[in-house]
């Protein structure tokens, strides 16, 4: 039995276990998680450390830098790079790719606890690791005209935060804002020095009497008793009446020495929502959860508590990730609905045969329905990069199609109609080779892809995978099912339509004519190559280089920060004036903003924070737009903020792989002066250049500081040391919980603190007095000295040198050339010492890396295809000619791109790099044909070339244009998510537009020109 005796005796089983795969597959896209981007491990911690208050410097070298040398000698650690302020240090290291993180980050956490008792005492660590999940998918808002803060924070606390923690996908809910109750005791020096108490014995008094402890157990009878003493306090009124000191009969009570009053923590952070103080309530992801699913159970969570709300209470939804999720996903599959009726239009067009046309469409759902299934069985879901390979591969899912069914139909019409069924299967085992060797070529290209490293890698590699699955898929399903369905239902009648289209008679006759000229002529078309490569290489030069391509998301972060030492009323202030231009702006739909936090829950200065601003969700300006005209509505109305906008996503990356900024200019010294001066002179000269905006010389001092300096000669006359001086100088101004009480669920602390602490003068704090051991008291001024000091710079390291990084974003130009006028400002004499020394980090940074590593892959997938055109063909010239086709193709993407105006990122080059194998694919069907006219029919070889490429003309234009229409959709980037695989579509389709008259054309004059010296006989092979 033979293959296609086989093939006819088991046709019912193989077309079943097809739709079983496509059934499969389909049920599985219902359960498959859905996110923006692929779940990626990002080889990046960070380690925040605590000690004191010590100065930077002095932080710098009892802390910071035996802490970098114990991380370097973690394993696959790459860099670590350091910031260091006033008592806190921020160390970010960065591991090679691949790392297994969890592991990397428990090492990090061991490498630290080796060291930690040689720090300074005191000193604490976290070590935490950076993934997508560090910002929030969805979060709300709670502002209300009636209720105070402190209850909508309850609200928030106790109600929603436990509800919503419940739903399946959330890692954790965070609640930012609002106030926390706690009861104020603001005692008064003079009262307290004249009955000669300390606040520590206040503190003490009211934790006395605030008890509630079990004391023992006692039997009555057949009952054991559990003994609890039990005096606690409820309210503002037991609390005035505790008794602070008494002598005999007097008796000093907390209301006699104090103002009692209901309070809240103290917090130096501004939370607002839309212009209102608000309590934010963020929802974050687990890696891999599906954030459609969550979103959707979040929401009808919180529709069905509406009920419950208090009255008066607003809950708006100021973020939701899913929504760009389900908008990117809708876009993609519109994308891909839109290419396949367009293909199918094509088809028909071509063939004038519903019957042919509806078999290579069917394919498409079918090798779509597989894929997924085989995605899942990766462990992966669908995302922006899984859907857009989808998208990409529909054109060449019905190439496959196309090119079977033409050489079935041809192979049927010579064969007769006596014949007819029995070529069916023959023909389709004669084309196995030429398609094998075409799919091999298109999959070949992606196995250097999958050893693509960062950012690219992480991307890019779910959509090689997904474009390679699809394609294998396509493959076989071609190979087994296509054949079956036109055996069975394909009539010779088709056959006879197939060759009578006046579509298919008019572009013959015009082929024959142009083949006929050009292989009589071939060194005129070979001159008509030389416009082909000047154009490509003036377009090279003109065409803008970027990263990642961007997208509208539909909203962005709007970072901020006011001079150092700037009060939060202060900064608050200004904050109102932007809150201001937010609102005014008709674009904007609602915002929420943060002052002294970041979006990420993160603490900042009260002189920072940030607003997330989300744009309405229709009929607008482009987002790139908007945040040119907030910017510069800021910088002219509010002078003294800088302000730093980019789309959440960006930011996200940016802060996942510690390059933040596209522009970032790191400048070494040894000199921390140098540094500061030279760095101010860069972000002065730097902002002068068009399109570079948000500049940022990378100087960040720390507020002004009232240092105590506690002589402990003095400390030791009033016998206490300088410890405890310090101590007793925080309660009163800080404060202490004395105890803390029950109410409902929560607890409600008690501070005790001078009363007016903040605004105290520096005088009046050196009169405060302070109680010794023995009971005497004495000023703080008779101890301490008093020093007024400017707050220092945060000091930068990287990889252990001290370093400076002056940072830009960029609008209205590409990163390649804005970066080239950033080296050539820096090449001018005078700007830098020469004790100074730079180099270019940021996304520039990562672009280059990325595309050393893309133009490997590309030599690569150059060689893989060269080595099976080799094997295929066994002949040196022959792969040579063919690959030169691809080869031309790829030049053509430079022109696509210039006339578009779209920039040369990785996407891309991705599609550069598949141009290779994509025509490549159709020059070896031409080649193939060739091969059996001339081994197979006898034809001499001159008249071959001609007669294979005229049996190829109609699949190869079909296969084209239909490739071609079936990307439009994503190259013209309808709706959102689809921009991300724009530069994609656009390359590919540039290359395609050029195959056609390069296969057809310029192949044979090759051919002929190559193997004329061989003789006709000898062919291809």
């Amino acid at each position: 039995m033979n293959f296609s005796q086989w093939m006819q005796r088991h046709r019912r089983s193989l077309l079943f276990v097809v739709a079983l795969l496509a059934i499969a597959g389909a049920l599985t896209a219902f359960r498959m998680p859905i996110s923006l981007f692929p779940n990626v491990a990002f080889p990046r911690a960070v380690v925040s450390l605590d000690a004191g208050d010590r100065p930077a410097e002095q932080m710098t070298t009892l802390v910071t830098m035996p802490v970098e040398e114990a991380l370097r000698r973690v394993p696959n650690v790459r860099d670590v790079e350091s910031k260091t302020s006033r008592g806190a240090a921020e160390i970010s290291i960065n591991f090679d790719w691949g790392t297994d993180m969890a592991q990397a980050t428990l090492q990090a956490q061991s490498a630290i606890s080796e060291i930690l008792a040689t720090l300074p005492q005191g000193t604490s660590m976290q070590v935490r690791r950076m993934d997508p999940t560090v910002f929030p998918v969805l979060a709300y808002s709670l502002t209300s005209q009636k209720q105070s803060q402190s209850a909508l924070r309850d609200l928030a606390q106790f109600q929603l935060r436990p509800l919503l923690s419940s739903v399946e996908g959330v890692a954790r809910v965070d609640v930012m804002g609002g106030a926390q109750d706690e009861f104020e005791v603001a005692i008064d020096p003079a009262r307290l020095a004249a009955y000669k108490l300390s606040l520590a014995d206040v503190s003490k008094a009211i934790g006395m009497s605030n008890v509630l402890m079990a004391t023992g157990r006692i039997e009555d009878h057949y009952k054991l008793y559990l003994v609890i003493a039990k005096t606690t306090i409820t309210h503002i009124d037991e609390l005035k009446h505790v008794v602070v000191s008494s002598n005999g009969p007097t008796q000093i009570r907390l209301g006699d020495i104090a103002t009692v009053q209901q309070g809240v923590v103290p917090q130096w952070m501004r939370v607002t929502a839309d212009g209102k103080d608000a309590v934010l309530i963020n929802i974050y992801q687990q890696p891999g959860a599906n954030s459609v699913a969550m979103a959707r159970a979040i929401h009808a969570k919180l529709a069905d508590f509406q009920h419950k709300m208090p009255a008066g209470v607003h809950l708006a939804n100021w973020y939701d990730q899913s929504e760009l999720v389900v908008a990117s996903a809708s876009s993609v599959r519109d994308a891909i609905m839109i290419g396949v009726v367009l293909a199918a239009i094509t088809l028909f067009v071509f063939l004038r045969n519903w019957k042919i046309t509806a078999i290579a469409v069917a394919l498409v759902p079918v090798v779509m329905a597989a894929t997924i299934l085989l995605l899942d069985v990766f462990g992966m879901g669908f995302n922006i990069m899984t859907l857009g390979g989808m998208a990409a591969a529909v054109g060449l899912v019905i190439d496959d199609a196309i090119v079977m069914i033409e050489h079935i139909v041809r192979r049927m019409r010579e064969a007769g109609a006596q014949a007819f069924h029995g070529r069916v299967m023959s023909a389709a085992l004669e084309f196995t080779r030429p398609l094998a060797g075409s799919s091999a070529a298109t999959l070949i290209i992606f196995v250097p892809l999958a050893f693509l490293s960062g950012v690219t890698g992480a991307f890019f590699k779910a959509l090689s995978v997904t474009m390679a699955s699809a394609l294998l898929i396509s493959f076989i399903v071609t190979w087994l099912a296509v054949p079956i369905l036109c055996d069975h239902w394909l009539k010779a009648k088709d056959a006879e339509e197939h060759e009578e289209t006046r579509l298919a008679s008019w572009m013959n006759r015009r082929y024959a004519y142009l083949i006929e000229h050009v292989t009589s002529k071939p060194l005129l078309v070979l001159t008509g190559l030389v416009p082909l490569i000047a154009v490509a290489a003036f377009a090279f030069t003109q065409v803008g280089s970027g990263f990642m391509p961007t997208m509208d998301e539909g909203g962005f972060v709007l970072d901020y920060h006011t001079a150092p030492g700037t009060s939060i009323t202060e900064t608050d202030r200004l904050m109102q004036q932007i809150e201001t231009i937010v609102q005014s702006n008709p674009n904007v739909s609602t915002y929420s903003r943060r002052t002294g936090a970041g979006l990420g829950g993160d603490l900042n200065e009260p002189n920072r924070g940030d607003f997330f601003v989300r744009l309405k969700s229709g009929g607008r300006e482009p987002i790139e737009t908007v945040m040119e005209e907030i910017r510069s509505q800021i910088e002219s109305q509010v002078p003294g903020v800088s302000v730093e906008l980019a789309q959440l996503m960006e930011d996200l990356i940016g802060d996942l792989t510690a390059v933040p900024q596209p522009v970032q200019i790191k400048i070494y010294s040894d000199d921390q002066n140098t540094l500061d001066t030279t760095a101010r002179k860069v972000a002065a000269r730097i902002g002068k250049i068009p399109g570079v905006v948000d500049v940022n010389d990378g100087i960040n001092p720390a507020g002004d500081a009232l240092e105590l300096r506690i002589r402990p000669d003095a400390a030791a006359a009033e016998g206490m040391d300088v410890q405890s001086v310090a101590q007793a100088i925080s309660d009163m101004l800080e404060g202490s919980v004395a105890t803390q009480f029950q109410s409902g669920p929560k607890t409600v602390g008690v501070r005790v603190r001078v009363a007016n602490a903040l605004s105290l003068t520096d005088t009046q704090l050196g009169q405060l007095l302070v109680r010794a051991p023995d009971g005497h008291l004495f000023p703080v001024g008779r101890v301490a000295d008093m020093v007024k000091v400017t707050g220092q710079p945060e000091i930068s390291r990287d990889n252990l040198k001290r370093m400076v990084a002056v940072t830009a974003r960029i609008d209205g130009r590409d990163l390649g050339s804005t970066v080239a006028d950033v080296q050539k400002a820096l090449g001018e004499p005078q700007l830098l010492p020469s004790s100074v020394y730079y180099e270019l980090g940021g996304l520039y940074q990562q672009q280059q890396i990325a595309f050393k590593g893309l133009v490997t892959v590309f030599g690569a997938a150059v060689a893989l295809v060269f080595g099976l055109l080799l094997f295929l063909y066994e002949r040196f010239r022959v792969a040579l000619a063919v690959m030169a086709m691809p080869l031309l193709a790829a030049g053509a993407v430079f022109i696509g791109l210039w006339m578009t105006g779209i920039e040369l990122n990785i996407s891309a080059m991705m599609g550069m790099t598949m141009i290779i194998g994509i025509v490549t694919e159709v020059a070896i069907f031409y080649v193939s044909e060739l091969q059996g006219l001339v081994r197979d029919e006898g034809l001499p070889f001159e008249r071959a070339l001609i007669e294979a490429g005229r049996n190829r003309l109609r699949p190869i234009a079909m296969t084209t244009i239909a490739a071609i229409l079936a990307l439009l959709p994503l190259a013209f980037a309808l709706g959102q998510g689809s921009a991300m695989q724009q530069p994609l579509a656009v390359a590919i389709i540039s290359g395609l537009i050029v195959q056609l008259p390069l296969v057809l054309l310029l192949l044979p004059v090759l051919l002929q020109l190559l193997m004329k010296k061989r003789g006709p006989a000898s062919g291809t092979g």
